[in-house]
């Protein structure tokens, strides 16, 4: 299996780019995020792949880091979620903003993605939650920019909870015993105090 290309970018026309390794050109498919980083045609580049084999066809996708790869790898083991439909998704939000939006079940943000509805947001959150934890807390770790919704009190509180050790489903959980409008502090006392009961 191809788990990695490194070569020159010698077509871009997205989604699909074309990667020269050693005189053979490489056709992937590349999620918007990772085809916005790009470099310039005949410049080097070294992209993640996923190899899909299938009757007709072997396919590549490429994506810019290891973890967009690992959360496109998670989307397609999703019943009814195919390659096209997970490079939408990750073309919609990048795979830090997809963790977030898993841990924070944010199902409206999700289905503003083209391709996906209220049910398979809803199906997306049930099936993914628990498994994109490690990567919502290295986005806590890594102190990377992020989104400015991601910035909202109980956002913050949730991410604290994560941070501190709890998953997506308890701390969710004890983030709806939180009132709304209580501050980052007050929120943060009052999901440990339900986390403690439990």
């Amino acid at each position: 299996m191809i788990g990695r290309l490194s070569g020159t970018l010698i077509e871009k026309q997205p989604p699909q780019i074309v990667i020269d390794v050693a005189g053979v050109g490489y056709e992937l498919d590349v999620p918007m995020g990772t085809f916005y980083e790009l470099p310039a045609l005949g410049a080097p580049v070294t992209l993640f792949v996923h190899q899909a084999i299938r009757e007709d066809a072997h396919l590549l996708y490429g994506f810019a880091t290891r973890n967009e790869r690992d959360t496109f790898r998670s989307l397609i083991k999703i019943s009814g979620i195919g390659p096209k439909i997970a490079l939408a998704i990750l073309s919609g939000m990048n795979a830090d903003e997809l963790a977030l939006a898993i841990a924070g079940e944010d199902t409206a943000r999700l289905a503003k993605v083209p391709g996906i509805g209220k049910k398979t947001a809803e199906r997306l959150v049930l099936e993914l939650r628990g498994k994109l934890g490690s990567l919502s807390a290295s986005v806590l770790a890594s102190g990377k920019a992020l989104p400015a919704e991601a910035f909202s009190p109980r956002q913050d509180i949730l991410h604290a909870l994560l941070a501190l050790g709890y998953n997506e489903r308890e701390a969710a959980g004890a983030l709806k015993l939180v009132p709304e409008g209580a501050s980052v502090n007050d929120g943060i006392r009052l999901a440990l105090k339900a986390l403690a009961k439990v």
